[in-house]
């Protein structure tokens, strides 16, 4: 996140080369303190000491576990000032009272007691804290849950598909309305508990039935007609149904979407349901998919590790690209199949490991991307470490500001480019510029004294 007023300042309190009496300077500037929030690694004591004394409670909310030294923590635990010394633990409780989700550790550090005892405290909402946080607790913590007497803890403790719910539990989660939808989404079910959640009426329940993979092909049956777009797709993602059932149902959703159907766009586009049982096929039953006109299941397909040469050709040219990146990812991929890929279409920045960083992408291909027309293309050619001067100048002026940023981030970058790019309109440019470790020394004092630090 960048400081939209100083970004210079944030983007130098992030930069790792920046000296420890830079950053005890940037400790007294509100924006210099936001790029020091988000710099990685440990803090040194005195940048420590400084943000304590110029950003109080805010800052030490912050500074714990592997950020500070143990010496400092201590310092922390044993300020006069009870705003510095209670403000992680306040912050916590905070999140606590608010619902917000935070890891076991916090709770732990926060609370000072372990897991066990935090799990049966008596204020309901640190119960449900613990059940969503301590996902490794032992299952007698997990009965306990179970049959808390808060419905909040209950509906907590079966949130996440692990530890799970004992057998000796699955009657009473099954009719416990705080918990059914959770539970109905994963356990087996028999005919008449499925029946039962039918008849609860609940949109809730209906759809975690519906997702259910341990659906009998009977249950999935008496599922076909119902009106909802939702469930109308969990039931054509079932191994249950035939070639027909599946594109008549798909079908009417897709019709629901064109007509303006919100939930019908929901359930086609935001829905995280696959088809996720074609993994564990046999090799025979997963290539009959091969020819499937649903595209979430060539991309299923795809996941496979074990298909025949002419399997992967067929999904290499795919219509759909999702189907092409995800058979891109298997180890064996051909780096012309790689190279045209991403020629085509770039590179998925939130998806690791890039397929740049793929082992048989020809890396030295790289610096050709800069010519490009397509920007989400052109982009690639920064991820060559030693990209030419002459090519970080064009990105430096390329219109988008994502490429100025990128030009800004490059490790092969001089100071006179990162001076060009520390002027730059846009402040992600221009915090990105100050973050970079080979901005010279002389240039820190400069901004520092620029902004009267």
């Amino acid at each position: 996140m960048v400081h939209l007023e100083q970004p210079r300042l944030s983007g130098l309190g992030r930069n790792p080369a920046a000296p420890a009496d830079v950053l005890v300077r940037l400790a007294t500037h509100k924006a210099g303190r936001h790029g020091l929030s988000l710099r990685k690694g440990r803090l040194p004591d005195v940048v420590v000491e400084a943000l304590l004394i110029h950003g109080g409670r805010d800052s030490a909310v912050l500074l714990r576990g592997g950020r500070v030294s143990p010496a400092m923590r201590r310092r922390i635990a044993e300020h006069p000032d009870p705003a510095i010394r209670d403000a992680h633990a306040d912050f916590v409780r905070t999140m606590v009272e608010r619902g917000a989700s935070l890891g076991i550790e916090n709770l732990v550090e926060a609370y000072g007691r372990p897991p066990a005892e935090l799990a049966v405290a008596s204020d309901p909402k640190l119960r449900a804290m613990v059940a969503e946080a301590w996902q490794d607790r032992p299952m007698a913590v997990q009965s306990a849950l179970l049959t808390d007497p808060d419905p909040g803890v209950r509906a907590a403790a079966t949130r996440a598909e692990h530890p799970g719910v004992p057998p000796e539990h699955h009657e009473r989660c099954l009719a416990d309305p705080a918990v059914q939808a959770n539970v109905a989404r994963r356990l087996p079910l028999t005919p008449n508990q499925f029946a039962r959640l039918l008849e609860t009426g609940d949109k809730s329940v209906l759809h975690a039935v519906a997702d259910n993979p341990n659906l009998t092909a009977d249950m999935v049956a008496q599922l076909q007609d119902r009106a909802d777009p939702e469930v109308r797709v969990a039931v054509a993602f079932s191994r249950h149904v035939t070639p027909e059932t599946r594109d008549r149902l798909l079908a009417l959703v897709e019709a629901e979407k064109a007509a303006g159907g919100i939930d019908a766009w929901v359930a086609l586009d935001w829905s995280s349901n696959k088809p996720s049982w074609l993994r564990d096929a046999p090799l025979a039953e997963r290539l009959t998919y091969l020819d499937c006109p649903h595209a979430v299941f060539r991309q299923v397909l795809a996941t496979s590790r074990d298909l025949p040469d002419e399997a992967w050709q067929r999904l290499d040219n795919d219509p759909d690209v999702s189907v092409r990146r995800t058979a891109a990812r298997r180890p064996d991929t051909p780096p012309q199949v790689l190279l045209r890929l991403l020629r085509a279409h770039g590179d998925v920045f939130h998806i690791r490991p890039l397929l740049v960083d793929h082992p048989n992408f020809p890396r030295r291909t790289l610096r050709s991307f800069v010519d490009e027309p397509d920007p989400q293309v052109r982009v690639l050619a920064l991820q060559d470490p030693k990209l030419p001067v002459t090519e970080l100048r064009r990105f430096a002026e390329f219109e988008e500001e994502s490429l100025r940023a990128g030009a800004a981030r490059h490790p092969n970058i001089t100071p006179q480019l990162l001076e060009r790019l520390l002027m730059d309109p846009e402040p992600k440019v221009a915090d990105d510029a100050a973050a970079n470790p080979m901005l010279p020394r002389p240039r820190m004092d400069r901004i520092l004294t620029e902004a009267g630090l």
